[in-house]
């Protein structure tokens, strides 16, 4: 079994499987946080927000809101670093914000026992593009697959944990019909 489980963890390594894409901090050109939490293993939440900030459908103007935002939390509200864990861009990219294993700053109460998954642009104004959806389900069953959050997780919209209308109301639509959301 031993063999079995070896070859196929290789293979998976092999053709891809086993990781996901992600832009690293110091691709979008992010500043290294001033201190850091460390989060326990197997979560069980994930919640979505939505930046309520610009919009971005390109690697750069992504990065840049990445970088506003992450100067937003750290100059303005005096935060270690970008609140989210990560972040979602209309390019079709995965951002790194806190990255795995961090405690972010996303939504008070709930930042010791839950990934924060950010949406960069406002979605009251927008739809997420379906490669955004792909890409944040991608992002979940990675962290599901890697420990990080438990398979049986509940995903919320950052509204039922806290008073705000984020993640927008077409995110909290769309995130409605993902298996794990839990009214």
């Amino acid at each position: 079994m031993k063999t079995f489980l070896a070859v196929l963890a290789l293979f998976c390594f092999a053709s891809g499987i086993s990781g996901i894409s992600i832009v690293s901090k110091s691709e979008w050109g992010g500043r290294a946080a001033t201190s850091k939490s460390y989060l326990a293993k197997g979560l069980g939440y994930v919640v979505i927000h939505h930046s309520a900030g610009a919009y971005c459908n390109t690697k750069a103007t992504c990065s840049a809101q990445m970088r506003n935002m992450q100067d937003y939390h750290m100059n303005s509200l005096g935060w270690a670093d970008i609140g989210y864990n990560y972040g979602i861009g209309a390019d079709g990219n995965i951002y790194e914000g806190r990255g795995a294993g961090v405690m972010g700053a996303h939504a008070t109460n709930w930042n010791s026992k839950s990934y924060g998954i950010m949406f960069i642009g406002n979605y009251n104004d927008y739809t997420p593009t379906a490669t955004q959806v792909s890409k944040a389900k991608e992002l979940i069953a990675w962290l599901v697959s890697q420990g990080y959050v438990a398979s049986n997780y509940t995903l919320y919209g950052h509204r039922q944990v806290g008073s705000t209308e984020c993640p927008g109301n077409k995110l909290y639509a769309e995130i409605k019909k993902w298996s794990n959301w839990k009214a």
